[in-house]
């Protein structure tokens, strides 16, 4: 009976798996046919490749940061940078990232400096690391804490005392770190100027005043939306309305 059980399970799973790996040499297929169409300047059907990916769910930093190299060789920068900040978001340390998003800044019109807030400063780390990073950091010490913790019951010597103290309080600005990164992704309001120019308004309306103008690449963060309309901040204070079709969220 048991060895009759076993095989029906086998039956059942074995379609399934080699369904599962079918898909993966498949996508593995899309990834490998978008590098070499990047290889040999067929850019826009590279950024296609990667887009499918993505859209998948396939999609990892490398493959954002891939889809920024293709926009910038069609010096297309609103979409460049966007795929950028976005893959920032998953590769944070990566320096070619880094180099290159700086340098499709340098070329968009309205240049903005980068302001960082008082938190930014007193949680400078964040900016290096990933909620995942982050969470296991804190798994680990939280496991470290309660074994430490147990130990001294059995072992009551002084270094566990200030071992415990030292773990806690990494353990604390740590859980802090997580929970304050997981409110800036979760309310990231960060978008992009997608195309090359666009009027922002003084109303949701295509009659009402232009307000100033701004160009692909731009940042600028969203305040609420309307009927296809979005309201945005820029700097000095500077808010309009732009249609919703001419910005990108960064969020993923």
């Amino acid at each position: 009976m048991r060895r009759l059980i076993c095989l029906i399970l086998v039956a059942l799973c074995f379609p399934l798996a080699v369904g599962m790996a079918a898909e993966h040499e498949h996508w593995e297929e899309v990834y490998f046919q978008a590098n070499q169409a990047y290889k040999e300047g067929r850019f826009q059907e590279a950024i296609d490749g990667y887009r499918q990916l993505i859209q998948s769910g396939h999609g990892s930093g490398h493959i954002y940061y891939n889809v920024g190299n293709g926009y910038i060789r069609l010096n297309q920068l609103g979409k460049a940078i966007l795929n950028y900040e976005r893959a920032r978001l998953l590769l944070p340390r990566d320096a070619d990232l880094d180099f290159n998003l700086r340098y499709a800044r340098d070329h968009i019109r309205d240049k903005v400096p980068e302001v960082r807030n008082t938190m930014s400063i007193i949680f400078f780390w964040l900016r290096s690391l990933t909620l995942g990073d982050l969470f296991w950091a804190f798994a680990v010490l939280n496991a470290l804490f309660w074994g430490i913790l147990c130990l001294r019951i059995f072992y009551r010597s002084e270094w566990t005392y200030y071992l415990i103290l030292t773990i806690l309080t990494v353990w604390l600005i740590t859980g802090l770190s997580l929970g304050l990164k997981w409110y800036r992704l979760a309310l990231d309001d960060r978008a992009v100027i997608v195309p090359e120019e666009v009027n922002v308004l003084a109303g949701p309306d295509v009659n009402d005043t232009v307000l100033f103008k701004l160009h692909e690449g731009t940042l600028v963060h969203c305040e609420r939306s309307e009927d296809g309309w979005v309201l945005v901040r820029f700097q000095d204070g500077k808010r309009g309305w732009v249609q919703a079709d001419g910005i990108e969220n960064i969020r993923i």
